[in-house]
């Protein structure tokens, strides 16, 4: 079988973020999880099985993993994936595809998303400053994943760099 635990994806393992437009209730996730792994329990490229892994966290970001070792995956096989999620999306009334917004941690911890333009209006206003938590779906490995790369402060990642530009300077000057 080729789907393993996520923890046993090696660091330079491929991965996708996939974040849910909203919260997954528990029974929900359940039923979303066990899908997914029905599908990389038989997801290949070429006809070669994919050695992969899941998992979930703050019951809205699905993280998707592929040991290259074993077998990269192809254009057709990281296809079927967006094609199944967004199929599953459809089914539980969610979006996981959609990389356009920013998501955040409010003060209160709650996970929330804006637009870009809505975001940038907040941070033009203060209400979310350099310091604020944000989600870098943009990952491309377990290993960023696993060095806490997924929530970090804005002027730490991408969005430093866009929205708290002076900021995001300093911050690497040290």
């Amino acid at each position: 079988m080729p789907r393993v635990p996520f923890e046993e994806l090696p660091d330079h393992g491929r991965l996708w973020v996939f974040p849910a437009s909203r919260d997954l209730a528990d029974e929900e996730a359940q039923a979303f999880l066990g899908a997914v792994d029905d599908f990389l329990a038989t997801w290949s490229a070429h006809g070669a099985p994919l050695r992969s892994g899941r998992k979930l966290l703050e019951r809205r970001f699905l993280l998707v993993g592929v040991d290259v070792d074993a077998e990269a995956p192809s254009g057709c096989s990281i296809d079927a994936l967006v094609n199944r999620l967004r199929a599953l999306g459809a089914e539980h009334g969610v979006t996981l595809i959609d990389h356009a917004p920013v998501w955040f941690r409010t003060p209160e911890g709650a996970v929330r998303s804006a637009s870009r333009k809505d975001f940038r209006e907040m941070a033009e206003r203060g209400s979310v400053g350099p310091s604020a938590l944000v989600f870098d779906t943009s990952l491309a490995s377990v290993g960023q994943e696993r060095a806490g790369g997924l929530e970090r402060p804005a002027v730490q990642t991408w969005h430093g760099r866009t929205f708290f530009a002076a900021h995001a300077v300093r911050a690497t000057r040290g």
